[in-house]
């Protein structure tokens, strides 16, 4: 991976800079911004679509989860067969709605936007929504190709954050964010307003060369000499 972060940015910012970072690669490599990937043509100019995640579920799962207690998104992902074994919390079982049924329908690059709060510890609070948070999913082919948010830079939030994270470990959820003090403590000092981005490079590089496998990408470690 790679990660980026820029003082007084936001979310809005991380996307051009994701978006013109990627479309000039491409050009700079091949000419040209299209480009051909495991069988499909994928046109990486222009402005990329910009999704809300909870508009993205109800237009391809067909089903407005916002509406929906923990009972009935249970109910509807055993309808659908959609595995939740683990998966503690409201925001967990909808991520998993949106991974079983809306990521593999978005083929161009589509940044899906405002995840929930509940699971985006480190992101800060949308500033018209306080369910949702500045974040953003880069998806290409139905794979993610970066995350990044409007960095949380409240250290009392950030404390709320993760003792909530540590109340769905209590509960099974193992996968966390646990409380880092040095982590809050720094932000206490003072921390702007931040853009922060996390891009996949060994994703990134078996696009634009139409790898299928990550083998073909990665350069260590050397398993065999042969």
């Amino acid at each position: 991976m790679i990660e980026i972060y820029q003082a007084y940015a936001d979310y809005y910012d991380m996307m051009d800079l994701v978006q013109n970072l990627i479309q000039n690669m491409a050009k700079n490599l091949f000419g040209k911004t299209k480009i051909e990937y495991n069988g499909h043509e994928i046109e990486l100019d222009g402005k990329w679509e910009r999704i809300d995640y909870y508009e993205a579920i109800k237009e391809f799962a067909d089903i407005d989860v916002r509406e929906m207690n923990e009972k009935e998104l249970k109910k509807f992902c055993n309808e659908h067969d959609i595995d939740i074994e683990g998966k503690i919390g409201r925001g967990k079982i909808i991520d998993e709605i949106f991974s079983e049924m809306v990521e593999k329908n978005i083929v161009n690059p589509t940044f899906v936007i405002n995840q929930p709060k509940e699971i985006s510890p480190l992101a800060k609070i949308h500033r018209h929504d306080e369910t949702k948070v500045e974040r953003f999913e880069l998806l290409i082919l139905g794979t993610e190709y970066a995350n990044a948010f409007s960095e949380l830079n409240d250290p009392i939030d950030q404390r709320k954050r993760f003792e909530y994270q540590m109340e769905l470990r209590k509960e099974g959820e193992m996968e966390v964010q646990e409380i880092d003090e040095d982590y809050i403590e720094a932000m206490e000092y003072g921390m702007p307003p931040t853009g922060g981005i996390g891009i996949g490079i060994d994703r990134l590089v078996m696009l634009l060369t139409n790898r299928e496998t990550i083998k073909d990408v990665i350069l260590f470690p050397l398993l065999k000499n042969r």
